[in-house]
């Protein structure tokens, strides 16, 4: 892949992190979790083209964003390993996720994942979570490990590469307030 391309999909990533950050309201110690099909970024079908290349250049866009905040990054996998989850160890241990034993690979897990893995500094893989927003480049399905009640986020943009991507905020539930009054027949 291009050089020029690949630092246009890390400035595009950087920029969709940065902005669905900058709404999202996390506090330090949360989680924010992305969903990356390298396949649809660079025109591909998901799960059929994936790219070590273009899941790399998202890193290097998110994980910044990302650590500076202070949160953690969490990377979902593709559906070979049933959508678990890279994080790192002291995260998984800090909201009490059980680790499952599997390592992603770039057709079992996703390069996404793959690269997670091995830019991380002491990666687990979990099966589910909770995070309080998401980044689901692709359509990767996000939805699952976000904390109710999500919360749609349109950016000032929708694309990375040639991927569509949407983002989402949690926020509380709501309970209490006004209730209609039924009436007894």
């Amino acid at each position: 892949m291009e050089q020029e391309m690949l630092c246009e999909i890390t400035r595009q990533a950087r920029a969709a992190a940065e902005e669905l950050l900058d709404t999202a309201d996390l506090k330090p110690g949360d989680i924010f979790v992305v969903g990356c099909s390298s396949s649809e970024i660079v025109g591909g079908h998901i799960g059929k083209d994936s790219s070590m290349e273009a899941a790399r250049a998202v890193l290097e866009g998110v994980l910044p964003a990302v650590q500076a905040r202070g949160l953690w990054l969490a990377a979902q996998c593709c559906e070979h390993l049933n959508r678990a989850l890279v994080l790192e160890r002291a995260a998984a241990e800090k909201y009490g996720y059980e680790e499952v034993n599997a390592v992603p690979q770039p057709h079992a897990g996703g390069s996404w994942a793959t690269n997670c893995w091995q830019a991380f500094t002491d990666p687990v893989l979990v099966e589910e979570i909770r995070a309080g927003a998401g980044l689901d480049i692709g359509g990767t399905l996000i939805g699952m490990h976000l904390r109710r009640v999500a919360v749609p986020v349109r950016l000032s943009f929708d694309h990375i590469g040639k991927a569509h991507f949407l983002c989402a905020r949690c926020r509380p539930k709501y309970i209490g307030g006004e209730r209609a009054v039924y009436q007894q027949m």
